[in-house]
């Protein structure tokens, strides 16, 4: 019997890997997805209890988002009309490219780079040219310049998922700068690092500059996405392309409540950094590991051959890192994420329990 179109399209689709979410553990040290818990839950727990006594979740969530938004705009110092909103920036990503690109449309981007932009663009069918890192897990500027002349996106996720490579301003900025096409920077990770260049919206039209509340805020749960762009960008964006509510109640407050406490979110991303410090230096004082810089919440670690066997011995003692296999020209990559001084200290303390 013949298959109608649409039997042909579920199969073509049934082909795809689609995006691999984390394996779900119970009563374990969760060190796999970046996620920050750095942020003491009992701040949550204010929060959400301010948060019952405003909302009526009977009622649409009329004028929330343009709330929110006043509110990003006061921790981002951008104009309002230059901020959108999403259900996280993997919902934002998924627009962009659903109305921006085609099967004729040509991204150049990192050689790993964040693996839901990667999956939407199979999806997509939209052809990519991907930049490999090299053995220091760094990327090299000409080599995107040189590329960037038959693209039409170019996509770097600043910094990097999962190296924590972040390129030096001046070379960032040189890149889009020279590009003639759409540029998206993704800083998921960016308080973690030394620099944003949101500011480069004010005068670049082809630049969009996406951000989240997941890293930072530790609100993965609330999927709070945003990007900055020019306002004509964020017009077509919030008003044609959008959902009518892309955010529901919850979100919308809680995200509200803790962008008004912003300062304490900036001593949290403090914490991390020294302790990120922390893990990179012990890992290295061990002498078994290639060990990398990160500019994220995490640390990327070469084992080679031991790495599936570190993986496990981990899980059995209540601790799950990400193990990533080949990364750029490195096998045996494992990504752990900073998290409490407590977590951390367990996780080293297991690593140099399992080397002796």
């Amino acid at each position: 019997m013949r298959k109608s179109w649409y039997e042909k399209k579920i199969e073509n689709l049934s082909k795809l890997s689609g995006y691999k979410k984390p394996v779900k553990y119970s009563n374990v040290i969760k060190l796999d997805s970046n996620e920050n818990y750095a942020v003491d839950s009992s701040f949550f727990q204010d929060v959400m209890n301010q948060i019952q006594e405003k909302m009526d979740v009977r009622e649409y969530p009329l004028g929330g988002v343009d709330r929110l938004i006043v509110a990003l705009s006061n921790y981002i110092k951008m104009p309002k009309e230059m901020i959108g909103v999403g259900n996280g920036s993997d919902q934002i990503i998924d627009l962009l490219l659903g109305n921006l690109a085609s099967k004729e449309t040509r991204i150049l981007t990192s050689d790993p780079t964040f693996g839901f932009f990667e999956e939407r663009c199979k999806l997509y069918a939209i052809p990519t040219k991907k930049i490999q890192f090299n053995e220091e897990m760094n990327l090299r500027l000409e080599d995107f310049i040189t590329n960037s002349k038959k693209a039409d996106i170019l996509y770097l996720d600043s910094p990097n998922n999962p190296t924590g490579f972040q390129f030096q301003r001046k070379q960032l900025e040189k890149l889009i700068q020279s590009f003639n096409g759409l540029v998206i920077i993704d800083e998921a990770y960016v308080e973690f690092a030394g620099y944003s260049i949101a500011n480069m919206t004010k005068k670049m039209n082809n630049l969009i500059v996406l951000r989240t509340l997941s890293k930072s805020f530790g609100l993965a749960g609330l999927r709070i996405g945003y990007f900055l762009a020019n306002k004509k960008t964020i017009d077509a964006f919030s008003r044609v392309i959008q959902y009518p509510y892309p955010l529901n109640t919850i979100a919308i407050e809680a995200g509200i409540l803790a962008l008004k406490r912003s300062k304490y979110f900036v001593d949290v991303a403090d914490f991390v950094k020294k302790e990120r410090t922390r893990i990179i230096e012990k890992l290295r004082e061990m002498k078994v590991f290639k060990v990398f810089d990160s500019e994220a919440n995490f640390v990327l670690f070469a084992a080679d051959g031991a790495s599936q066997r570190i993986h496990k011995a981990l899980i059995e003692q209540g601790i799950v890192i990400k193990n990533l296999g080949k990364v750029g020209k490195h096998d045996g990559c494992l990504r752990v994420t900073v998290g409490t001084q407590e977590m951390n200290s367990r996780f080293l303390t297991a690593i140099r329990d399992l080397l002796n």
